[in-house]
């Protein structure tokens, strides 16, 4: 791929309709888009190769039960895409890996009961009829590896998985963005009409739209442009198990929304992961896991247990060995309302965000960068965006000083 290079001090392109720094699914997504509209769009990823952080580690699952209309729409979009997706890139007979094996919430507390019933009346208003409300029973019958302890579950067979690698280089091959690697950005430059450039450790991109898009980093590369922005990291674990011939191979994913954990099935194994409800965190490029969570999901009785509802685990210990278990870690990043900002930001023109998905950024990319890509190609007034950053009245600080902190 041409567009994909790691260029020598001085060999950045010196200017660009756009910029965006980030080179992950979010990123890349919104780069496509951006150069399908005609912009010319350059991308800067300080690591080595693209979506080599919090992309690599996702669990690559999407959905569209949401609990509200915005995200419910954001992500039917998305999932149109992927299920459309040689053809929106170009590429013919591209293969992303797509399953739609369904979403599967279940739970063994009856004060949840009630709210299962209001959540599916709000999906179906809101357009999602097909999510199934079910009774433990009628859980049970239909997914044989359930245990006694559901009481009720919610399910649509429309939700899947895919493989993210493919999704992630489809968008970048498709695109006509150049992907600058081992290239930071360090400085944004200002001027009195707003955004003037992005400074990176290769050289200056003028430009006067740049876009922000670099996930557990992007209120560091925000300050650059002086603006403060109201993000919160918590750390999310995965652990794969490589092989275990009890997961049921057309399991949905399912999700314990008792204790927060979840699994699907993966390859000969599954898939299984958790946000640790710990401290918030600063961002880093290398995310410490605990080996104490293999425990705490995989222990009959334990905290988290994998196995309260869903007995089969309960026997996994007995066949897993830590050559059997590969665990790693990403970061959530959260805004106050755990919905992305999408759009401009008010006190600096010419700066977009494009982040802020907490742990949705895999489903939320596609349209969410197409969204990105309108608004950049329109440059009308942030009007109508339930994502606009101007739902946060006050969050923002315009800081001092910039400071070459990504």
């Amino acid at each position: 791929m041409d567009q994909l290079v790691v260029p020598a001090r001085g060999e950045v392109p010196l200017t660009a309709d756009v910029v965006i720094a980030g080179g992950g699914i979010v990123g890349v997504a919104s780069a496509f888009f951006c150069s399908r509209l005609g912009m010319t769009t350059v991308v800067v990823e300080k690591r080595e190769t693209l979506g080599s952080l919090t992309t690599a580690v996702s669990t690559e699952c999407f959905r569209a039960q949401f609990e509200n209309p915005e995200l419910i729409g954001l992500m039917r979009s998305s999932i149109e895409i992927f299920a459309d997706f040689p053809a929106v890139v170009g590429i013919p007979h591209l293969d992303i890996g797509l399953r739609r094996q369904g979403y599967l919430y279940i739970t063994g507390d009856p004060q949840r009961v009630e709210r299962y019933e209001k959540l599916v009346e709000v999906q179906s208003a809101a357009g999602l009829n097909d999510v199934d409300l079910l009774s433990g029973e009628e859980a049970r019958t239909r997914f044989h590896y359930l245990g006694p302890r559901v009481v009720a579950a919610r399910y649509r067979a429309g939700d899947g998985w895919l493989s993210v690698h493919e999704l992630l280089h489809g968008f970048a091959k498709g695109s006509r963005a150049r992907f600058l690697l081992d290239t930071a950005a360090v400085g944004i430059m200002l001027d009195a009409n707003g955004i003037a450039g992005v400074e990176t450790n290769k050289g200056i991109v003028q430009t006067r739209r740049a876009v922000i898009c670099a996930g557990p980093f992007s209120g560091r590369v925000a300050r650059l442009a002086q603006v403060n922005l109201p993000l919160t990291l918590l750390r999310r674990h995965t652990l794969v198990v490589r092989s275990c011939d009890l997961v049921p191979r057309t399991a949905p994913f399912t999700m314990d929304d008792d204790t927060g954990v979840y699994w699907r099935p993966a390859g000969a194994g599954a898939f299984i992961g958790k946000a640790f409800e710990d401290q918030p965190e600063d961002p880093t490029d290398a995310v410490p896991v605990d080996w104490e969570f293999p425990s705490l999901v995989l222990t009959p009785g334990a905290e988290w247990s994998i196995g309260r509802l869903v007995p089969f685990w309960n026997r996994a210990p007995n066949l897993l060995s830590k050559s059997n278990l590969h665990l790693s870690a990403g970061q959530y990043v959260y805004t106050p309302d755990h919905k992305p900002i999408i759009g401009p930001c008010r006190e600096v023109p010419g700066l977009y965000f494009n982040l802020g998905y907490a742990g949705y950024g895999i489903m939320g990319a596609p349209e969410g960068g197409r969204r990105l890509a309108q608004m950049l190609q329109d440059a009308r007034p942030d009007t109508d965006n339930p994502f606009s950053y101007t739902r946060f009245p006050g969050a923002s600080q315009m800081l001092e000083a910039q400071e070459k902190v990504y």
